[in-house]
């Protein structure tokens, strides 16, 4: 088993590190780097790590800006992402920061690197233990931030 990790130049973290790190602490596996200029560019990173890298999961590691048209490339990439999935039949764990999700830098990078560590982890459990995710399901899991737990038990 593989896994694909894709980042950006754009990114303010090097979230590809985070990433390859958390990796290599949960499961050891081997994996495949791929670093584009933006988000945009994700998606065919992730097409080339499946394709020709022969990857089994991908996670895209992905930073929006503030401004509006940072969310539209954001609507793109989200697009993007979804039909490379249906195409390739593989899972692509697409993981965003979006700049203004916090009140300053250090708040930032500490839900950054939750975010991408959580989501390397559901990575691997998808590919190698899928049942400890159903074992969360309606569990109000949240990647980068405290769980919101269950409505009703």
């Amino acid at each position: 088993m593989k896994v694909g990790i894709a980042d950006t130049t754009f990114s303010r973290i090097d979230l590809g590190k985070i990433a390859i790190d958390e990796l290599r602490r949960y499961a050891g596996l081997k994996y495949e780097r791929y670093t584009v200029p933006g988000i945009k560019d994700l998606p065919i990173a992730a097409k080339k790590l499946i394709e020709e890298k022969g990857c089994d999961i991908v996670v895209t590691l992905g930073w929006v800006g503030g401004t509006q048209k940072d969310m539209l490339s954001y609507v793109v990439l989200s697009m993007g992402l979804v039909m490379l999935q249906l195409m390739t039949n593989r899972h692509i764990i697409d993981v965003t920061i979006h700049e203004d999700e916090a009140e300053d830098e250090k708040e930032l990078y500490k839900m950054a690197e939750n975010r991408v560590r959580e989501h390397v982890r559901n990575a691997v459990d998808l590919l190698l233990n899928p049942k400890k995710l159903q074992k969360l399901a309606g569990t109000g899991q949240r990647q980068g931030y405290e769980d919101v737990g269950p409505i009703f038990k």
